[in-house]
């Protein structure tokens, strides 16, 4: 058994050593799900982002349309309020269309059963706003729900202004 004593050299070392082992036993405990689990459903998110780029590239509707919680609200650049119906509308009628979106800077967070994904998106298009060109900062947030499906659930876009970059 360890004797502590205040005076002892080997205090600081011995409680630091016990700090240690109490953390790596109780961090699989605090982070709600095994590091595995997590890896996966990064994956499986960067997976989803991917599909999404590549269904508005093609101006896929049915295919955006089962991303979307029905629930959804997009925010434009200019500051456009958008449902899924809107959104899905605005795909159809071919006012909204992307010759390149290229996307870098992703980062996906997770909280439960919602996350976060922020990234760049260099971008050449048209929406129903005018011009989609330049660089652009957005927003997911996706959220499993009952089924354990990844749904859009709210998106937002900002233009880089190129001198604050």
């Amino acid at each position: 058994m360890w004797k502590f004593r205040a005076n002892s050299p080997n205090v600081s070392k011995r409680l630091l050593a016990l700090g240690l082992l109490l953390s790596a036993i109780a961090a699989p405990l605090l982070s709600g799900m095994p590091r595995a689990e997590r890896h996966e459903q990064r994956h499986e998110i960067d997976r989803m982002e991917d599909a999404w780029r590549y269904a508005m590239l093609h101006a896929d509707a049915a295919t955006v349309g089962t991303m979307l919680a029905d629930d959804y609200m997009g925010i434009s650049p200019m500051g456009t309020l958008q449902s899924k119906e809107q959104t899905l509308a605005i795909l159809r009628a071919g006012s909204m269309r992307f010759k390149t979106i290229e996307i870098s800077d992703r980062k996906v967070r997770l909280y439960g059963s919602t996350a976060v994904v922020t990234s760049r998106a260099e971008v050449d298009g048209v929406s129903p706003d005018g011009a989609l060109t330049g660089s652009y900062r957005y927003t997911h947030v996706w959220v499993r729900g009952e089924k354990g499906v990844w749904k859009i659930v709210s998106f937002e876009a900002s233009r880089i202004d190129e001198l604050h970059d």
